[in-house]
């Protein structure tokens, strides 16, 4: 089983994916969130900075690109390219109503006619790069899946990776298990399966479905649990003081590559919206996280979390603080 770590924005950027990879090695790969390139722009800031080879050394990373226009996407794969990647991953699912309002990201799936243009485009130009694409099933219903699969099959897309909700879903509606059987029969493309993997059941009842697929896109359950891909090989389970050395190190490098306390409470505030399902018995913490105004405050509740509650990864519900 090949297993990966999806993109989520503000979370899996390099100083994360750098932490994870050396205390939770074995993923087969990272995708890194999503950088909107334009024509006169295809890489800077942000973006590069996050796929830079210096910042991901050893790390299997494939780059995430979005956008709904050629001319923005093939100078920035280019430069991927000449940076080492071999891979580019084309961002068809965001849910984001300002990135759907510019009809990129789900927004693009309500475009067939662009979208198979720009695919005509992409895959007739020279790039010697593998193109990767990751999908929601629909804008605003799951019959809008037989024909966008239609669509892709027409193309050299080197895997699909298929989240199936549609985007009014977001992600608190169930997934649609039936869209991506429909995929499964009605494609020859490689599959990769993403949605709702948050613990090594979920896992391995979709791969007990789904036989015949073989690589699964861990997003949320991922950072819920780092040791999630781990236990899933049969390896042990995540234990409170491995977890209490990967967030005190995301705390220091944080503080050592952003500008002030602010950015870094808000990425560890962040961190938590996710470990918070971790943890039992856990709300009073997690409030004074959620409340914390200053590095010394959140530390404290921190502390309080990891001395005073009980791990049992898979146990709650996301978004707790």
């Amino acid at each position: 089983m090949t297993v990966s770590f999806a993109p989520l924005e503000g979370i899996t950027g390099w100083v994360f994916r750098s932490a994870h990879h050396d205390m939770f090695p074995g993923l087969d790969s990272y995708y890194t969130p999503f950088w909107a390139p334009t024509p006169d722009t295809p890489l800077a800031g942000r973006g590069l900075a996050d796929v830079l080879p210096e910042h991901n050394e050893g790390v299997p990373l494939v780059p995430q690109l979005l956008t709904n226009r050629a001319e923005s996407f093939l100078p920035a794969a280019r430069m991927l390219r000449d940076l080492g990647y071999r891979e580019v991953n084309l961002n068809l699912g965001c849910p984001s109503g300002t990135v759907v309002s510019k009809k990129k990201g789900s927004g693009f799936l309500s475009l067939p006619r662009q979208l198979e243009e720009f695919f005509t485009e992409v895959f007739s130009a020279d790039l010697d790069l593998r193109i990767s694409v990751k999908t929601r099933v629909g804008l605003t219903s799951p019959e809008e899946w037989p024909a966008l699969l239609e669509l892709y099959n027409r193309f050299p897309i080197c895997e699909l990776t298929v989240h199936p909700r549609i985007r009014q879903d977001f992600y608190r509606e169930p997934v649609r298990r039936e869209t991506f059987a429909y995929a499964v029969e009605h494609t020859k493309l490689p599959l990769c399966y993403n949605g709702d993997l948050n613990t090594v059941q979920d896992c391995r009842e979709l791969s007990a479905a789904f036989p015949t697929v073989n690589h699964l896109m861990l997003g949320r359950g991922l950072i819920a649990n780092p040791a999630l891909a781990r236990e899933l090989s049969g390896g042990p389970a995540l234990n409170k003081t491995e977890l209490r050395t990967f967030h005190d190190r995301l705390l220091a490098d944080y503080q050592a590559t952003l500008s002030g306390p602010r950015p870094v409470l808000g990425k560890m505030k962040e961190l938590w919206f996710y470990l918070s399902a971790s943890f039992l018995g856990a709300e009073k913490p997690l409030k004074g996280i959620r409340k914390a105004r200053d590095l010394t405050a959140y530390a404290a509740a921190a502390d309080a979390v990891f001395r005073d509650c009980e791990l049992c990864p898979g146990s709650g519900t996301f978004g707790r603080i």
